[in-house]
């Protein structure tokens, strides 16, 4: 692509731009002053415009609690009926995950519950440890061997092993089967174009739905326990392998496709011996994703049963016990990199060609790894019997910083509550609450026609309907005035968090050193679990919706920082070689050549601050929010799938808006600047 010119000096005269360019404030000038006039003048001529009648309100969640009803009690294939199907389903992913939690956590145990014995033991943690360094040497060499390795050894040094051990079960379970589904569904996606269109929406909300509405209906219709757990995170990981089967298939050159059809393959040999094949490396990074996912969710996915470190973090928090929640956070951050690391140079490793065969006939020189994975396992457990401390690690080594963080808490709690209390109320005062009721005076009407301009002005009629429909649904579903309450505390944070993040990603974009310290710190904000933010949050302010919008600040600054950093560190440098010669000051230099070819990509990055500030808003309900995120966590304390589903559709309607607005928004702007 050639590179795109930018002009070096102030913005050219108006008599210099397109005449769209020119034209184009106008019409949001106009749509503007309509609807502050409409705002003003219209509520006593138009009281429904301002507040949506609650006799024309829709019962769309006793609709779906009734249908969940008759599901569950009444619904029949003749053979069996649906919760014959659930149940068979559960015990169908039981079986693995026994096996595997035997395996890694409980030992092989006769009976059930308190009665059980246990027969044979777990895999002793050094066999563990050994095994994830063995897999690290084969995937990538020794460097991944000692990291892999090293994050383990943490998990047991901190007393993190046991809870660690379940997470991985249900994680062990969870992402092959997502990725074997999502690759399914993408295959059926690329072949058939009816498909894609009718699963492209389903994965739109499977993807903004927040996952605690996950948790309503899996909760309702399979139980509480790690199996509903694992169905849970089935469904939140599988659509990101399914959009990247869809596009990797759809990116293999034509030259492959002629190949195959050159040669008389049907359509089975066709799909699964070139196409798959072809796009390995691409399905490898979607592999990726949802290990990640899966241990994202799994994490949430405790409050129904996964257990785990996850139940650890949720524990911590219902007693505010800052340090245990920190360290199960920072064990859930070690299994995520083990993990993410391994399965990266697994996706490299699978995406190479496959080496030609060897000569050598002895098990040991085919199967080295598998042979000393095999000899490290018999050997340890053998010695696990004459040595407890091969077994389990030794609780006299292990080591706690937990009481540590809980008083440097207490510390900042006591010595500046005052401070603390006067930055809250300024906050809550001057900035919260004005804006707070300055969107729930807002008609209802007016906003759903400003959104819909906004979408016709940006992306077209289609664009248009969308905008339009989604805000229309919140207000027949009479979750208007909570979906403002989660607009405002969604907006507040994702400003605070652009303010705060924009910042320091243009500063570190620049400077090599300081961007790869930024890069660890963000990435470790992204793999702490979303609880962990909670508990200093109401330990030092309380509950209420300031300690929320500190809680989401902090969990949604990484993606602000990140796409920052990463759209002004993409600007060719020719061009700032090219400003430097024309004389540009540095000043200049940022604000009219980097800052400009990154705007894309730094609307893109608040599109995903608002995306994970939606996302955290869910867990603030914790803390005593009233928006809908507190809706669907009511809905999932009440097993009442038709309220949690409704709520969760409009919290997904919020971040459906906000993302194609902003998308459009940056396509817009790529257009501006000659980027497209």
């Amino acid at each position: 692509m050639a590179t795109p010119g930018i002009p070096l000096s102030p913005a050219p005269a108006a008599h210099e731009l397109p005449h769209q360019a020119r034209a184009l404030p106008w019409p949001w000038i106009g749509a503007l002053v309509l609807f502050v006039g409409f705002w003003q003048f219209a509520r006593s001529v138009t009281p429904f415009a301002f507040e949506y009648p609650k006799a024309y309100v829709v019962p769309l969640a006793r609709w779906i609690s009734a249908s969940m009803k008759w599901l569950i009690n009444e619904a029949t294939f003749g053979l069996f009926s649906f919760t014959d199907l659930t149940r068979f389903i559960s015990a169908v992913l039981d079986v693995p995950y026994t096996i595997a939690l035997s395996l890694l956590s409980t030992g092989m145990l006769e009976g059930s519950g308190s009665s059980a014995v246990q027969i044979l033991p777990p895999l002793p943690w050094v066999a563990v440890i050994g095994l994830v360094m063995l897999l690290g040497h084969w995937l990538g060499g020794l460097r991944l061997a000692l990291l892999s390795g090293g994050c383990f050894v943490f998990l047991a040094i901190f007393g993190q092993w046991t809870s660690a051990m379940v997470t991985l079960v249900s994680i062990l379970v969870a992402a092959p089967l997502g990725v074997i589904f999502g690759l399914l569904f993408g295959i059926a996606a690329w072949r058939w174009r009816w498909v894609e269109r009718i699963i492209t929406p389903m994965l739109d909300l499977m993807q903004t739905i927040p996952v605690f509405a996950y948790l309503v209906p899996v909760l309702f219709l399979f139980g509480f326990g790690p199996t509903a757990a694992v169905i849970a995170t089935l469904i939140f990981a599988t659509p990101p392998m399914t959009r990247i089967a869809i596009l990797a298939l759809r990116a293999v050159p034509s030259e492959i496709i002629d190949l195959g059809n050159m040669v008389g393959c049907t359509e089975r040999q066709m799909t699964w011996r070139v196409m798959v094949p072809a796009a390995r490396e691409s399905l490898m990074v979607g592999m990726n994703q949802v290990i990640m996912l899966s241990l994202n969710m799994v994490i949430i996915a405790s409050m129904i049963g996964a257990g785990g470190l996850g139940f650890d973090v949720l524990a911590a928090l219902r007693r505010l016990d800052f340090g245990a929640g920190l360290e199960a956070g920072f064990a859930i951050v070690a299994l995520a990199i083990a993990m993410d690391r391994l399965s990266q140079a697994a996706a490299e490793r699978l995406s190479e060609p496959a080496s030609e065969g060897t000569t050598r006939t002895s098990l040991i020189a085919r199967h080295p790894y598998l042979v000393a994975a095999t000899v490290l396992v018999l050997v340890t457990s053998a010695l696990s019997f004459v040595v407890p401390g091969i077994r389990s690690y030794p609780e006299a080594f292990e080591i706690s910083t937990g009481t540590f963080w809980s008083e440097v808490v207490a510390w900042i709690n006591i010595n500046y509550f005052d401070t603390l209390e006067a930055i809250k109320n300024v906050m809550l005062l001057n900035v919260l609450i004005p804006f707070k009721r300055f969107l729930g005076d807002l008609p209802w009407l007016g906003v759903t026609l400003f959104l819909s301009f906004s979408g016709y002005r940006l992306g077209g009629w289609r664009l248009a309907l969308l905008t339009g429909a989604l805000p229309l649904f919140i207000a027949v579903t009479g979750q208007w005035e909570k979906a403002m309450i989660t607009v405002y505390l969604c907006g507040i944070s994702a400003i605070l968090a652009a303010l705060i993040g924009i910042p320091i990603g243009i500063f570190a974009a620049t400077r090599d050193r300081v961007w790869s310290w930024v890069q660890v710190a963000i990435d470790t904000l992204q793999t702490l679990p979303s609880f962990v933010y909670l508990m200093p949050a109401v330990m030092l302010f309380r509950v209420g919706d300031f300690t929320a919008m500190i809680a989401v600040v902090a969990f949604a600054i990484a993606p602000a920082i990140r796409y920052t950093a990463l759209g002004i560190r993409k600007v060719d440098p020719k061009l700032i070689e090219a400003g430097r010669a024309m004389g540009c000051t540095e000043w200049q230099i940022l604000t009219r050549i980097r800052l400009k070819l990154a705007l894309p990509e730094i609307m893109l990055g608040l599109n995903q601050t608002i995306m994970f500030a939606l996302a955290m808003l869910v867990i603030t309900a914790l803390v005593g929010t009233r928006d809908l995120g507190q809706e669907v966590y009511i809905a999932l304390t009440k097993a009442d799938t038709g309220r949690g589903l409704v709520a969760g559709l409009s919290i997904a309607a919020i971040a459906i808006v906000a993302d194609r607005l902003i998308s459009a928004g940056a396509n817009h702007a790529r257009r501006r600047l000659g980027l497209e």
